[in-house]
């Protein structure tokens, strides 16, 4: 299954906890390169890689940030 970041989403909750973009890529073990690439919708995340995402921001509710796609 694959996944993309819901930029919004993430955007918002990054600014509420003062998180940059390129930390949040350093905190779940990516690039920032990388990072800009999931949060423009160019790329989609591994199924590690959205666990870390989830764990960092604390979300246990997967369609909070990630829609699916077919």
């Amino acid at each position: 299954m694959k996944a993309r970041l819901k930029f919004a989403k993430i955007q918002k909750l990054l600014l509420e906890r003062n998180i940059s973009q390129n930390n949040f890529a350093k905190r779940t073990g990516t690039t920032s390169g990388y990072m800009s690439q999931l949060m423009s919708g160019h790329r989609c995340p591994s199924p590690k890689l959205r666990q870390k995402m989830m764990e960092f921001l604390k979300i246990s509710d997967y369609s909070k940030i990630f829609s699916t796609v077919e």
